[in-house]
């Protein structure tokens, strides 16, 4: 009968194990110089100039967790015509502007528009190249 106390104590440990490390992921406040994602997700992207050159379809995050790039929808109306590009996450500059958030890159829809298209491939979950959407320069 002396095995029962042994297993409860084992099975204790485990339990409590198991709450302490969950409880190393939880934080108690978050970090002062977060952004949040919506601050990225479905905003506009504008020129120097202020003109609307796309939008954010996408964030993509490397395996370590960390934002590389997005995806900007350019051209198109209402999304018909639309191409979606990467972009290095650097190179779109986050600011506020008239209490909103706007986002600028040191491009031109032109150039958006000449680079290589994406498309985002749901069996995989990723976005891969659309060879599809080429137009008259070389890709």
């Amino acid at each position: 009968m002396k095995r029962l106390p042994i297993l409860a104590l084992g099975a204790g440990l485990i339990v409590a194990t198991g709450s302490a490390m969950a409880a190393t992921e939880l934080m108690t406040s978050v970090p002062s110089n977060s952004v949040t994602v919506t601050d990225w997700y479905k905003q506009n992207v504008y020129d120097p100039q202020n003109t609307k050159i796309g939008e954010v379809m996408d964030v993509l995050v490397s395996p370590d967790g960390k934002v590389n790039s997005v995806i900007v929808g350019v051209g198109g109306f209402l999304g018909a015509g639309e191409k979606d590009v990467a972009v290095d996450f650097s190179a779109i500059k986050r600011t506020t502007k008239d209490n909103s958030i706007y986002l600028t890159m040191n491009t031109t829809k032109n150039a958006l528009q000449s680079a290589p298209g994406f498309k985002y491939d749901k069996d995989t979950t990723t976005w891969v190249r659309d060879n599809a959407k080429r137009n008259n320069a070389s890709q």
